[in-house]
């Protein structure tokens, strides 16, 4: 390999390095929004537990989510229905609010 062929390696090195970052900025955004998909379901399910246990059900939800979510989430309880909407960590707020997940559970009296 000349000097020649190295440089034009180098150069198509750097030309390619942004589409890889953006491509794995995406990847990672993805695995978020999975990731706090997950978390709002079984935080929303945390709540109607309770709620059928008879305690506070935002409590319950809230308790459910690790410490960094917390500040995220909101919940909503409507008769037996806890609804969890929780926005994913992002490198922009505006791409975490439009990413918003929710997660839904519903205690039925027997």
């Amino acid at each position: 390999m000349n000097c020649h062929e190295r440089g034009q390696a180098l150069v198509e090195t750097l030309g390619a390095a942004p589409a890889v970052l953006l491509l794995g900025l995406v990847v990672m955004q993805a695995l978020a929004v999975g990731y706090s998909s997950v978390l709002a379901g079984t935080a929303a399910e945390a709540g109607a537990l309770a709620l059928a246990g008879g305690r506070d059900a935002r409590a319950g939800a809230r308790e459910a989510l690790p410490g960094w979510s917390r500040a995220r989430a909101r919940v909503h309880v409507a008769g037996g229905r806890v609804r969890v909407t929780l926005r994913p960590p992002a490198p922009l707020r505006a791409i975490g609010t439009r990413l918003e997940v929710r997660g839904q559970a519903e205690v039925r009296p027997k």
